[in-house]
């Protein structure tokens, strides 16, 4: 990849974070709520954007309310909606989030269906597609069709366009009918892509019983370039044909997490792009150094977007990221 690249194409789901605003209970005991857009893909793509790089996203919504501002506020960070479907057939999907004492998330999905999982392979713009750089995408809209369908169109005609393939499970086993059928299908999809990151969590679930380097090793065979596992507040490790390391973390007064993961993947790919548009290289002939660098960035963004509530909003720009490191 070399000169101006085209966009960063993230498709899947975007929806409705309904935040509790109070802080170490979970959903049953949570009495007041923040509204914020939400859904992975829809964060990375409206990260991207905020940090100067040219995004895009492909997803359906419902012709609501609740639909039309989830477009108006990922256009008001610049990403190209143009590819955004509205169904006036089924509802927006909505999803309550609060943080326990224990730290851990708090999830009840209302999606049956939800409009994210109606895109269908007859929507999905083939010429579209091919004129991006990178594509990015998870597992939720893996798991019921017709997303699933148009979701594998959609990696198909990137690969056979020559775009790289980023994948973030982003594992929700609530939403999987079993933990089986998740477990094969993000298999799968270590076969299609080229940048993976994978959280600890979800590093455990793939190989419960394996060390983290024989099971990087594994996966690199699928033909995965770049395995980034990250650790929050311990920041990461990463796995390339140009080495390994662990890249520290920043300790920040987390008052959210939801998003710190999609914004790692924002930074971590607009760093890639970066290096890409400006030395003029492919993703196997980046260096250990400009991987540490990227990483370096990309943790950067995870914990920005932890001091915040709600995902989109929280997530940093550039500006707010220099100004950040620059005190480290």
């Amino acid at each position: 990849m070399a000169g101006k690249l085209g966009p960063i194409i993230c498709i899947g789901e975007t929806l409705i974070d309904f935040v509790s605003v109070e802080s170490g209970v979970s959903l049953r005991q949570a009495g007041q709520f923040k509204k914020a857009a939400g859904g992975a893909p829809a964060n990375v793509a409206a990260g991207l954007a905020k940090l100067g790089a040219k995004s895009a996203f492909i997803g359906k919504v419902g012709r609501d309310e609740f639909g039309f501002f989830l477009e108006s506020t990922l256009q008001e960070y610049g990403v190209d909606t143009s590819r955004m479907i509205f169904d006036p057939g089924v509802r927006t999907t909505l999803a309550f989030v609060s943080v326990k004492a224990d730290g851990e998330r708090d999830f009840m999905f209302y999606r049956h269906p939800g409009a994210d999982m109606m895109l269908s392979p007859e929507e999905i713009d083939e010429d579209y597609i091919a004129g991006g750089s990178i594509l990015h995408h998870g597992t939720i809209s893996l798991i019921t069709q017709p997303s699933r369908d148009a979701t594998l169109k959609a990696i198909e005609c990137a690969r056979s366009a020559g775009l790289l393939i980023s994948f973030d499970p982003n594992l929700r086993l609530s939403l999987w009918d079993n933990p089986e059928h998740a477990y094969n299908e993000i298999l799968m999809r270590f076969k299609t892509a080229d940048i993976l990151k994978l959280s600890e969590e979800e590093l455990e679930f793939i190989a419960p019983d394996k060390g983290e380097e024989a099971t990087a090793r594994e996966i690199m065979n699928y033909g995965v370039k770049l395995l980034v596992v990250t650790a929050g507040k311990n920041g990461c490790r990463y796995y390339h044909r140009a080495g390994s390391g662990h890249v520290p973390g920043f300790t920040v007064n987390v008052v959210d997490t939801t998003g710190a993961g999609d914004g790692f993947v924002a930074g971590m790919l607009a760093g890639l792009v970066r290096i890409f548009e400006d030395q003029r290289k492919s993703l196997d002939e980046i260096t250990n150094h400009e991987l540490t660098e990227i990483m370096r960035l990309a943790n950067a963004v995870g914990a920005i977007t932890c001091t915040e509530r709600g995902a989109i909003h929280a997530l940093p720009t550039k500006a707010e990221v220099e100004k950040f490191l620059s005190s480290f």
